[in-house]
């Protein structure tokens, strides 16, 4: 059995980790109200422009439409957003978006990664250790740091590298991977098509029935607004994908902490009597030897 003075060190250590966990709880819980008001308030525009734009798009082909960004090619080369948290402590939150990452890319591309024709564009310090780690290729070397300073003008920096890369054929397919936030005890892990923007299906999804067959007159006409639109669906869409990242690392750091509080809280009791039972049993002790003492002086 360990020491007295052992004992009272690792409660001391457990009650100092604690205090820290459930300081992370509220500050967790503070941050995840402000994220997930920002992701409710975007949510009804960012399905409503999804559902203009297919009802421009619903009377043209793909091939009328005024814009490279729904150019579909042969894919040769690959771009993957991955969108992780710059800090730890948020249990499985970036371990399974990472592990659905490559479950994905193994699945649909797995020559093509084995080949190295796929390339990361990593939002987040989490994902870009674990890509560079592997030796894939990393989009600038570096980690975009969308998260410190998270509104829109900063994320629409990073879309626009995907964007370019496109247009300028280096790559011939983005997808955008992170978490969705659904609840504060659980997210859904997406892999999403970012580009080339998928307009067919554009209106039908996410609750809009019938969205399609409303008639709609055009001022100044379908082509201008779908040029205007579509690099704005985009922008929206990589946005809501990081403020929906932002709000589950809140959530599952907000759990994690306060699991992590709980366990300790157990682990004090636990502590708590086995300190009892070394500080009685070395009373029982200094007792008897007191007692033999006694006896040995007694008897002399």
């Amino acid at each position: 059995m360990a020491g007295l003075k052992e004992i009272k060190g690792r409660i001391k250590s457990v009650k100092s980790t604690q205090k820290v966990t459930k300081a992370m709880k509220l500050v967790s819980a503070s941050k995840l109200r402000r994220a997930q008001d920002r992701i409710l308030q975007l949510r009804p525009y960012a399905l409503k422009l999804r559902e203009i734009i297919g009802n421009v798009v619903s009377v043209l082909n793909v091939e009328e439409i005024p814009s490279q960004l729904v150019e579909v090619r042969d894919v040769n080369n690959i771009l993957v957003i991955l969108v992780t948290s710059n800090r730890g402590l948020c249990g499985p939150f970036n371990n399974n978006i990472i592990k659905h990452t490559m479950e994905f890319l193994n699945e649909n591309h797995q020559e093509d990664l084995a080949n190295g024709k796929v390339k990361f564009l990593c939002l987040g310090r989490k994902g870009y250790d674990y890509i560079k780690r592997r030796g894939y290729e990393v989009i600038g070397n570096q980690n975009f740091d969308v998260l410190s300073n998270l509104n829109f003008d900063t994320v629409d920096k990073t879309t626009d590298i995907a964007v370019d890369m496109f247009l300028n054929g280096e790559v011939d397919k983005v997808y955008l991977m992170f978490n969705e936030f659904k609840n504060v005890m659980s997210q859904i892990r997406r892999a999403d098509t970012l580009l080339p923007l998928a307009v067919e299906g554009l209106g039908e999804d996410d609750g809009e029935e019938e969205g399609l067959n409303t008639d709609y007159i055009f001022e100044p006409g379908r082509e201008e607004i779908l040029t205007d639109l579509i690099p704005k669906a985009l922008r929206i869409q990589a946005y809501r994908a990081v403020l929906e990242s932002n709000a589950s690392e809140q959530g599952a750091r907000m759990v994690a902490m306060d699991a992590a509080t709980e366990n300790a809280e157990k682990l004090l009791k636990e502590l708590k009597i086995t300190y009892n039972k070394a500080r009685q049993a070395a009373i029982t002790k200094e007792i008897l030897e007191i007692s033999s003492g006694a006896d040995a002086l007694a008897n002399a």
